[in-house]
């Protein structure tokens, strides 16, 4: 293919979508003490702040990125971020928890729109042998907004009220938007027939599944919720691959998933929001609620991931050169699992410099591993299919950040309850934040000790399912298949 002449000023439009987008769903950690507070919100309406907006997000995608693919990947990606700016600015104004609930939900639908374009976009404007760089750099941005989200929301929360974690995705979304306008290239897939009733199923199927996720650890996962949505998901699901297979004009071609490249690569990337998401949110509790840390403060202490990765992102493209995809892929996992570990050994008493180390190998592995990950899937996807095979990345991306808060958490709650002293009240036992309020000095010592080794407890797990995955995927990935075709 021919490469098109402003491909570079393409990637920094496309960049600045994907920060906004990843950037949100971070800054909202250290706002929650201030939701519960402003709002008169209890924990469980905060997790649904939090929630909806992944529940939409990752139930609409693969309709999303076939509409996309149909009528335009930028005007998907317009519509997305006039949606999100939109419902961001609303969210300024609500007074209570349930209008940001539904408020987040609607930035949901915008994100879902915005986000497969990306990927898709980029496929089309780089050459092959470019590739690689441009993932490496759309993987960095990727993992530099995921640290940076808290730094800015501590900025934000330090000087100004709740809102305005909401109100900087305007002006970021209005300069995207200008980009997209004056730089980015419209492109799209074959014209194929709407699939009204795979898009029903997708959406049905994937929204039922991350419900039944984020249920789990409030309901328990045997509960009615969880149980429920999960067969919901499953005959769902089942139904939308029945419908792909039959269907001559499917919204996602079922041959694309039995591609290993393409699968392996997707479930590594699910695998990294799943570690990474868990791993992050209780930091985040960490350093505000055991260290004391100020909402700026602990924004700041997660700098070095984000700093870190741009050093293996930089690493990462010429590693990737050198060796191959899956090897770098593997090879920044292997350094990820590394992170982890560093983490496990964080004891009680242990300040910020005992966590400091696995920071950075956590955002350098994070460097190294990821872009190739993105690059290896994005390689197996046909052209004219880049819309939807870059909407099932995000949509497993989602789900294993979904699953990473919820079971990861369940990990951590778990071995928090089991590490507090014999004759600790009920109400401590459900949270750190709940002993703390309760203003026992000697009760808030032990609480801290207690969650100090449950996050080593999560970070353990996290380290070992990195650990298992590489290893998996240098046994199951094959060499490249070349499979673009001119546009």
């Amino acid at each position: 293919m021919t490469p098109h002449p402003h491909r570079w000023r393409i990637l920094a439009v496309l960049c600045l979508s994907l920060f906004l987008v990843v950037m949100d769903n971070t800054i909202l950690n250290v706002a929650i003490p201030s939701l519960l507070t402003e709002l008169d919100a209890t924990t469980a309406d905060v997790q649904w702040v939090i929630d909806a907006y992944s529940l939409v997000f990752a139930g609409l995608l693969l309709t999303a990125g076939s509409l996309g693919d149909r009528y335009g990947r930028r005007r998907a990606m317009l519509i997305g971020f006039t949606v999100f700016a939109l419902a961001a600015l609303a969210a300024t104004a609500a007074t209570t928890p349930g209008q940001l609930v539904a408020l987040r939900a609607l930035m949901g639908v915008g994100g879902a729109f915005l986000m497969p374009g990306t990927l898709s976009i980029m496929a089309q404007v780089f050459p092959e042998q470019e590739r690689a760089k441009a993932f490496a750099i759309w993987g960095g941005t990727a993992t530099v907004g995921v640290a940076a989200g808290p730094t800015l929301g501590g900025l934000l929360l330090e000087h100004f009220w709740w809102g305005s974690v909401f109100l900087i995705n305007v002006p970021v979304a209005v300069v995207a938007v200008l980009g997209l306008l004056l730089v980015v290239p419209e492109s799209r897939g074959p014209r194929r027939r709407p699939d009204v009733a795979g898009a029903l199923l997708s959406t049905l199927g994937m929204s039922a599944l991350v419900w039944a996720v984020i249920s789990g650890p409030e309901h328990g996962w045997t509960g009615p919720r969880s149980l429920g949505g999960l067969l919901v998901a499953a005959a769902a699901l089942a139904a939308f691959a029945a419908w792909q297979h039959r269907n001559p004009e499917p919204m996602l071609d079922l041959a694309l998933l039995r591609r290993r490249r393409f699968s392996g690569a997707a479930v590594m990337i699910a695998v990294f929001g799943f570690a990474l998401a868990g791993t992050l949110f209780a930091l985040t509790q960490f350093l505000q609620m055991v260290l004391g840390y100020p909402p700026l403060r602990a924004g700041m202490a997660l700098l070095p991931v984000a700093v870190a990765a741009m050093v293996g992102n930089g690493l990462g493209a010429a590693l990737e050169g050198r060796i191959g995809g899956v090897r770098a892929l593997v090879t920044g996992f292997v350094v990820l699992a590394a992170g982890f570990a560093c983490l496990a050994v964080v004891g009680p008493g242990d300040g910020y410099l005992a966590v400091l180390p696995g920071l950075l190998v956590l955002g350098f592995g994070s460097g190294l591993g990821a872009p190739p990950a993105y690059s290896t899937l994005m390689s197996a996807v046909p052209d004219e299919e880049a819309g939807i095979g870059s909407a099932v990345n995000d949509a497993g991306g989602e789900l294993g950040n979904a699953l990473g808060v919820a079971v990861l958490g369940s990990v951590i709650s778990a071995a928090y309850a089991r590490a507090l002293p014999d004759g600790t009240p009920g109400a401590a036992r459900h949270s750190l934040g709940e002993a703390l309020a309760l203003g026992d000095p000697a009760l808030a010592r032990a609480a801290r000790d207690a969650f100090v080794h449950a996050l080593s407890v999560g970070a353990l797990a996290a380290g070992t399912i990195t650990l298992v995955a590489a290893v998996a995927s240098a046994v199951v990935l094959r060499p490249a298949e070349k499979i673009h075709e001119p546009m």
